[in-house]
């Protein structure tokens, strides 16, 4: 559900304008000194950085459609500009900027932007990444007192020469330059408070520039040649296939950067900014045409390539701007500035812009991408990536990596592990892991086949993909083993047996056979409370195991699907009595055929079985059934995973903070497994607020530990209708006597002044109204609640970096029905929660 945006009254523009004008000085401080930088790393003349900065502001601050990124010369598109400088000279470089404009706008004009977001995320941080390390290749040479080579590899190949040569002087500018850079955010008490208002990179080069000019050293510095003799595109001259191939590079990278950018920017606004201060959703085909516009008048001027950069769009968030004017503004004092401080840019040494862009290649090697794509198994793209463009350059090292993503999406499909084991009691067991494809039949095959036909097996099949030619294998093989007399059974992920009973296909998958299917899904169709039938159906001449298997089906009740945690569901007690009837029925039918069974194989005595039923166990001996049942069905299944964790040590991805009420599983309504949610359960899915009084530093630490020491990606509030907490703060009654509950809900009292308070938004379910107040209460809790999170130290610094997400989470225990807290507000000032659909 997209988030309208009411019409802004000039009141309000009028309103915005001084947070707009502190921003727009703000992120010009930033672009100044990095323009010059970028410009100094692709050997472009430095005037093409302030052109650039100055047109990607104005133009596409003006007509791009994320109000408030930043748009100029970026590092990403440094080592491809600088290859281009090389083969076709500057002049060509203009114009192949304006043909990739172009490009950017038929992009924009077929809606393909989203379709840019598609490239897998290992590869876009790997290729960020490669170009951050030929960038802090290259610039290591200026610091050092040189000058960069051709390529990543001639500058490694370098260095020792390099290093036997070194220039005093350019190392020193440059040393103070990075100590700078690196210790204005650390400056310490109020002192140090009011400094750091002023951006860190502008510190750096003003303080290293002073420090040059007061001492009077020698060693080059910038110098801006007269705007007379700037440089214009010409017509490109070169081959036709190397032209359209950098044109696309420029495109690819440049649209890919600035889109990306845009949703960055858009998850900064939301984590920082409530949402009667929030500007519109960046529209992503806007913003892609805003792009191709500005490269076109950037190009034509004489300027670098444009993209939306993070590092200033994210000074632009944090510096207060409230609309798209800031990022225009900052354009314009780029343009005054190019023009009216030409004498004091020329006393910029060179060493400083080349230590500073140096920096910035540096940070672009993220630590948190590299943890993100290890913990998504994908380091392995990640890491060919970079290597591949810093060896070969971004369009080749793209390739490498989209052709390695292939590859490794293909391995993961192909990879089937199939085994063999005999246990004790003779049964044969074949395991198989991983997709079960025509590449994995000739050894499914064999291992079948190593089967002797009198015996007893079972079949796991453990994976979400089972293609015709290994279902033709299986049921061929089945035929076959049934006519020679052997006996066999099927179990998918979750261990439940389903019974393959003969060689009609429709027949087999109506007991359970991988039709079209894994076996897990095979295995739940065949167990909805058939225990009957699948004990009766296929153990010819062994009554034993058909009698203890029909018992087991009995114990486990008709919920199949909530298997794991039937046990707990209290059925005797909290069924009607329809229901107790039906149960016991089934019951009675499953011992009766287990029974008859046992009479037709001659081990039974003919005689009527006693089924009733067993009395039902409470306390300890519930418990101690419920771990039996444990230990026998799912930890075999869930072992091998567990010792992995128990090496690896746990690495969630989500902080999961819900209510404690015993109706909410979160395994089941999230799906997840172990290792997946870091959970915290209270009483009404409280999160106190720091410092408040009663504070129950259980949360907090829970809260400290999930975000800085596991690094989990986002925090999710979860409440759920008719919560009890909900209940007693609407019905508590002041005066009443304080006990340990109620010192526990005053931290749900702002939520229950947020429910009556004109001045916040409302909570309602996306379709219809709450159903009463105490629903109403839950939700308006879940939104109050994550305005608690934001509060925390931790969560907020998490959220400034872009690292951190949160979302709220409301679980209707009736309808079975999760909903998802969607962004923003709809028409009627209303924060939705979306329903979650089985396709989602």
């Amino acid at each position: 559900m997209t988030a309208t945006s009411p019409t802004r009254a000039p009141e309000g523009v009028r309103k915005d304008f001084p947070a707009d004008l502190s921003a727009s000085i703000a992120v010009f401080l930033i672009a100044m000194p990095l323009s010059l930088g970028i410009a100094l790393a692709t050997g472009a003349p430095l005037q093409a950085g302030l052109v650039a900065a100055a047109v990607g502001g104005i133009v596409a601050g003006r007509l791009g459609g994320a109000p408030l990124q930043v748009s100029g010369p970026a590092a990403g598109l440094t080592v491809v500009t600088a290859e281009l400088i090389q083969r076709y000279g500057w002049r060509t470089t203009c114009a192949i900027t304006v043909l990739a404009g172009v490009c950017q706008l038929g992009l924009a004009a077929l809606r393909t932007a989203r379709s840019a977001l598609m490239v897998s995320p290992a590869i876009v941080h790997g290729m960020l990444a490669g170009i951050g390390v030929t960038i802090a290749l290259a610039q290591l040479h200026i610091v050092l007192g040189g000058t960069p080579q051709s390529s990543a590899v001639a500058n490694v190949l370098g260095l020792p020469a390099q290093l036997a040569d070194l220039h005093p002087v350019a190392l020193g500018v440059s040393a103070l330059t990075l100590v700078v850079l690196l210790g204005w955010p650390r400056l310490p008490g109020r002192a140090g408070r009011a400094l750091r208002k002023l951006p860190a990179p502008l510190a750096a080069v003003a303080a290293a520039t002073a420090f040059a000019a007061l001492a009077g050293l020698s060693l080059p510095r910038v110098d801006l040649p007269s705007w007379r003799s700037h440089a214009l595109p010409e017509m490109p001259e070169g081959p036709v296939l190397g032209l359209i191939a950098a044109v696309l590079t420029i495109t690819l990278v440049g649209s890919v950067e600035s889109l990306l950018s845009a949703v960055a920017t858009d998850k900064l606004i939301a984590s920082e900014r409530g949402t009667d201060n929030r500007p519109p959703r960046a529209d992503l085909n806007r913003e892609l045409r805003g792009q191709g516009a500005a490269n076109i008048v950037s190009g034509a001027l004489g300027g670098l390539p444009i993209t939306g950069v993070a590092v200033r769009s994210v000074a632009n968030v944090k510096s207060g701007a409230a609309s798209r004017k800031s990022s225009m503004m900052h354009g314009f004092w780029v343009l005054l500035a190019a023009f009216l401080l030409v004498p004091l840019l020329d006393l910029i040494p060179l060493a400083t812009l080349a230590a500073l862009v140096m920096a910035v290649g540096v940070q672009m090697v993220s630590i948190t991408h590299l943890r993100s794509v290890t913990r998504h198994r994908e380091a392995l793209v990640y890491g060919t990536t970079i290597v591949a463009v810093v060896l070969g350059g971004v369009l080749e090292g793209v390739a490498v990596g989209i052709a390695v993503a292939v590859a490794l999406a293909l391995h993961r499909l192909a990879r089937t592990r199939i085994t063999l084991e005999r246990t004790a009691d003779g049964v044969h067991r074949v395991r198989a892991r991983g997709q079960l494809t025509f590449l994995a039949v000739p050894r499914l095959s064999r291992v079948l086949n190593q089967i002797p036909h009198d015996a007893h097996a079972v079949v796991e099949l453990d994976g979400s993909f089972m293609d015709h030619a290994a279902y033709e294998t299986i049921q061929d093989w089945q035929q076959s083993h049934l006519a020679h007399g052997g006996t066999l059974e099927v179990t998918g992920r979750s261990g439940q047996a389903a019974r393959i009973n003969g060689a009609d296909p429709a027949t087999a998958d109506r007991t359970g056979s991988p039709h079209g299917a894994d076996g897990a899904d095979g295995a739940e169709r065949a167990g909805g409370g058939h225990g009957a039938e699948r004990g009766h159906d296929t153990r010819h001449g062994e009554g034993a195991h058909q009698a203890d298997r029909s018992r087991r089906g009995q114990h486990r009740g008709t919920h199949q699907c909530c298997r794991p945690w039937t046990p707990w569901q209290n059925h005797c007690d909290h069924r009607a009595t329809s229901t107790r009837t039906a149960t016991s029925t089934a019951a009675t039918t499953a011992a009766a055929a287990a029974a008859a069974t046992d009479g037709e194989n001659g081990s039974g005595d003919g005689g009527s079985p006693d089924v009733s039923p067993a009395p039902r166990r409470r306390g300890a001996g519930q418990l101690a059934s419920g771990i039996s049942a444990f230990q026998r069905d799912t930890a075999p299944h869930v072992r091998d995973e567990l010792a992995r964790l128990a090496r690896e040590g746990q690495q969630p991805s989500q902080l999961f903070i819900t209510c404690a009420d015993s109706r909410l599983v979160t395994s089941m309504i999230t799906a997840s497994g172990p290792g997946d949610l870091f959970t915290v359960r209270n009483v009404g899915n409280l999160v106190p607020l720091p410092g408040a009084e009663s504070t129950d530093d259980s949360v907090a630490a829970a809260i400290e530990y999930a975000v800085d020491v596991l690094k989990v990606d986002s925090i999710t509030v979860c409440g759920h209708s008719g919560c009890g907490a909900m209940q007693a703060l609407l019905s508590s009654a002041p005066g009443v006597a304080m006990t340990p509950l109620r010192r526990w809900l005053r931290h749900g009292l702002p939520s229950l002044e947020r429910m009556g308070s004109r001045h916040h938004a409302w909570a309602r379910i996306s379709g219809r109204l709450p159903a009463d107040a105490v629903e109403q209460l839950c939700l308006t809790n879940v939104v109050q609640q994550l305005e608690h999170l934001r509060a925390h130290e931790s969560v907020a610094r998490r959220l400034a970096d872009g690292t951190l997400e949160l979302h709220g989470m409301y679980f209707h225990v009736g309808e079975a029905q999760a909903y998802l807290l969607s962004e923003g507000e709809d028409f009627f000032d209303c924060r939705v929660f979306d329903t979650v659909g089985q396709h989602a």
